[in-house]
C-alpha cells in the first residue's frame, strides 16, 4: 500500500468524528431496520407551496378509482386540462402537462403517476421465480440491478434515479394482486409471532391514531398471538421492526438491495385493521418505498413544509393536521401497488372501512448525504493541516476576544474584516489537506457495519467454506484439508462485502459476512492482513466477478499467494469457481 495512505488513516484514527457529527436530538425508536431520530418542532406556519430552485410543488385531486392532477399546459394557449399515464405508455390522447412532466428548469415537481392503461393487468415473474434467476447471475451488482427493476417496474431504474429519486413522490399501479406475492404475508406474520421470540418495543409495536392522538401500547414482554390478535381486532396497528431478522426471503431480498443503494436497504412491515389509522403525519429520513401486500390503504403526501425540511438529516415528530396543509397525492394502494416518496415528504396513510391493509415499506439511505461525508472528512483535514502548515499553528490575536463574538458584531472595525479573511483564507487552505478517499472508507466502514449478511445461493455455499466438507464422522474428522494450489480459481462472493482500510500502520479488512441479521448485534467485524497481503486483495476486489487463479494474486511467492487465498476463504470472503478437492 501507499505511505501516503496509510499515513492519511493514521492521522485520520485519531481524530474523533463524533463531536462533528453531535445534534441535538432525542433519539426514537429504531425503525425500519435503521436509527431514527426526533427534533425539536420547527415554528409553526401556514403550509404554502414549496418553491425547489424555481420548481413548484402542486396539489392534486383525488378521483374515483384513479388518481388524476389539476394543472396547466403549456399547449395552445395553455387551456387546462387532466391527464392519467399508462402504466406502459401514456394514453395517446394524453398531452404531458406540467403535473406529469419530469422537474426541469422552471417545470411544476408534482408526483410521478403510473396507471394501467384500461385497468390492464401488469404482470411480473412471481418473487419465487425471480429470486431463483437472480441465483444464476454471477455479478451481484448486477443481480441488485435486476431486483430493483422489478420493484419499481414499469418504470426504468435509469429514469428513476435521474428523474424521481429524491425529487417527487411516484405511485404505480398494476391491478395485480400478485405482483408482490411472496415477499411476505398476514399467514407468515402469524407465524413469526408462534414460532419466533418476538418482544414487544424491540421487534413488535402496537399503535393507534385517534382524535388527533398517537399512542403506544406496547405491553412488556413476548409478543404471544393471543396477545398481539387481541390488539389488533380492538383496533390497534401492528408495526414489526426489522422483519428480516425473520423472514428469510426479506433477508435475501433486502441484502441484494442494499448493493443497489450503496447504504443499508431495511424495512418495516404494517399491518392495519379495516378502517383505523395507526401513525399521525410525519416525515422520515430515509427514502420510502412502500410496497402495498394486501388489502387497501388510502395515503396523503404532503409537501416538505420549508426548505430545512428538504431531504432532512433526522426524522420529524408527529404533526397535528393543522400542521400539514393540503396533501400534493392522495391515493388508495391496492396490492400489488407501489408508492415511492423521498425523505422529508410528509404523509399519513389510514384503511378503508372495507379492508384490511397489510405493506412493507422497504427503506435505505439514511445518512448518506454530502454533508454526512463532510462530517468524517472536514475534522481530519484539519488534524492534518495543523499538523503541516504552521499557519494553522500561529497564536490568535491577542485582542480578539474584544473585537470579536456576538456582541460585537455590530462593531465597525476594521479588524472583524481582517480577521474573518483570516479565517476564510484557512478555509479555502483547509481543502487541500482533505482525505477524501480516507473519509469515504470510513463511511464504507459504517455502511458494511449496516449491512445484512449475504444469503449465499447454492452454488455459492458448494464453493466457499460454508460448504466444506469437513465433519465428524465415526469418531474421527473428514476431510479437513483443502488443496489450494496455483491453478485454483477464485473470486470474491460478492461485490460489496468487503473494504480494505489503512489504520496506523496497519490494514484491515471490514466485512459483512459475519453480521447479524439484526441491526449492529454484532460489533463491524474486521481482521488484520499483512501490508504484502493487501495487493492481494486489492486485485481481487478490482477483478470481481471474473474468476482468477491464485498464481497470478500480486505477491512475491507462490506460497504466500495460496497463504492469502487461505485465508480468504477460511474467513468465508471467497469462492472457488469448482469444489476444492479435501483428503
Amino acid at each position: 500500500m501507499e505511505k501516503p495512505r496509510v499515513s492519511a488513516f493514521a492521522v485520520y484514527r485519531t481524530v474523533s468524528t463524533e463531536t462533528a457529527s453531535k445534534k441535538r436530538v432525542k433519539e426514537k425508536k429504531k425503525e425500519n431496520g435503521i436509527h431514527r431520530f426526533k427534533k425539536s418542532k420547527q415554528s409553526k406556519g401556514k403550509q404554502s407551496s414549496l418553491n425547489l430552485n424555481g420548481r413548484l410543488l402542486k396539489e392534486c385531486l383525488i378521483r374515483p378509482g384513479l388518481v388524476q392532477y389539476k394543472a396547466k399546459f403549456r399547449n395552445h394557449g395553455e387551456a387546462k386540462q387532466e391527464c392519467t399515464s399508462g402504466i406502459q405508455q401514456r394514453s395517446e390522447g394524453c398531452m404531458e402537462g406540467e403535473s406529469l412532466k419530469i422537474a426541469k428548469d422552471k417545470q411544476a415537481v408534482v408526483s410521478e403517476q403510473m396507471e394501467c392503461t384500461n385497468q390492464r393487468t401488469l404482470v411480473g415473474p412471481l418473487l419465487e421465480t425471480l429470486l431463483a434467476e437472480l441465483g444464476k447471475i454471477r455479478n451481484s451488482r448486477e443481480r441488485a440491478g435486476k431486483l430493483f427493476e422489478w420493484l419499481v417496474h414499469p418504470i426504468s431504474p435509469k429514469k428513476f434515479f435521474s428523474e424521481i429519486w429524491e425529487k417527487k413522490p411516484a405511485v404505480i399501479r398494476r391491478h395485480n394482486p400478485d405482483y408482490y406475492k411472496g415477499l411476505f404475508s398476514t399467514l407468515e406474520f402469524d407465524r413469526i409471532l408462534r414460532d419466533d421470540n418476538v418482544q414487544f418495543g424491540e421487534n413488535l409495536d402496537v399503535t393507534s391514531y385517534r382524535n388527533g392522538k398517537r399512542e403506544t401500547h406496547n405491553p412488556q414482554g413476548r409478543a404471544l398471538p393471543f396477545a398481539v390478535w387481541d390488539f389488533y381486532k380492538n383496533g390497534c396497528s401492528l408495526r414489526m421492526l426489522n422483519p428480516q431478522a425473520f423472514s428469510a426471503t426479506l433477508w435475501n431480498v433486502l441484502s441484494i438491495l442494499q448493493e443497489q443503494f450503496g447504504s443499508m436497504a431495511g424495512a418495516n412491515v404494517y399491518l392495519t385493521p379495516a378502517g383505523t389509522q395507526g401513525f399521525a403525519p410525519h416525515y422520515d429520513d430515509i427514502e420510502a418505498f412502500v410496497v402495498q401486500l394486501e388489502g387497501k390503504k388510502h395515503w396523503r403526501v404532503y409537501n416538505p413544509r420549508t426548505e430545512n425540511e428538504v431531504l432532512p438529516q433526522v426524522s420529524s415528530p408527529n404533526f397535528s393536521q393543522n400542521e400539514i396543509g393540503k396533501p400534493i397525492l392522495e391515493v388508495v394502494l391496492e396490492a400489488g401497488d407501489l408508492l415511492y416518496f423521498p425523505r422529508g415528504f410528509i404523509h399519513q396513510g389510514d384503511c378503508l372501512p372495507s379492508a384490511h391493509s397489510l405493506h412493507i415499506t422497504i427503506s435505505s439511505y439514511q445518512r448518506s448525504s454530502w454533508g454526512d461525508l463532510m462530517e468524517k472528512l472536514l475534522p481530519a483535514a484539519l488534524q492534518l493541516a495543523v499538523e503541516d502548515d504552521v499557519e494553522f499553528r500561529q497564536g490568535l490575536p491577542l485582542d480578539y476576544l474584544s473585537y470579536m463574538g456576538v456582541q460585537h458584531s455590530e462593531k465597525a472595525d476594521v479588524r472583524r474584516k481582517e480577521f474573518i479573511d483570516k479565517v476564510k483564507g484557512l478555509m479555502r487552505k483547509l481543502v487541500d489537506f482533505a482525505p477524501v478517499d480516507a473519509a469515504v472508507d470510513q463511511k464504507a466502514k459504517d455502511f458494511l457495519h449496516d449491512c445484512l449478511p449475504p444469503l449465499l445461493t447454492k452454488e455459492e455455499k458448494s464453493t466457499s467454506v460454508y460448504g466444506a466438507p469437513t465433519r465428524w464422522e465415526n469418531g474421527n474428522i473428514r476431510d479437513l484439508k483443502l488443496h489450494f494450489m496455483g491453478k485454483t480459481k477464485i473470486r470474491l462472493l460478492r461485490q460489496g462485502i468487503v473494504r480494505l482500510c489503512s489504520e496506523g500502520e496497519g490494514v484491515i479488512l471490514y466485512h459483512t459476512v459475519h453480521n447479524s441479521r439484526v441491526y449492529h448485534k454484532e460489533e463491524p467485524k474486521s481482521f488484520e492482513i499483512e501490508s504484502e497481503q493487501a495487493d492481494a486483495v486489492e486485485f481481487l476486489i478490482h477483478s470481481y466477478p471474473k474468476f482468477v487463479t491464485v498464481d497470478s494474486l500480486p505477491c512475491d511467492f507462490l506460497d504466500d499467494r495460496v497463504a492469502i487465498a487461505k485465508l480468504l476463504f477460511e474467513e468465508g470472503l471467497i469462492q472457488t469457481k469448482e469444489p476444492l478437492q479435501s483428503s
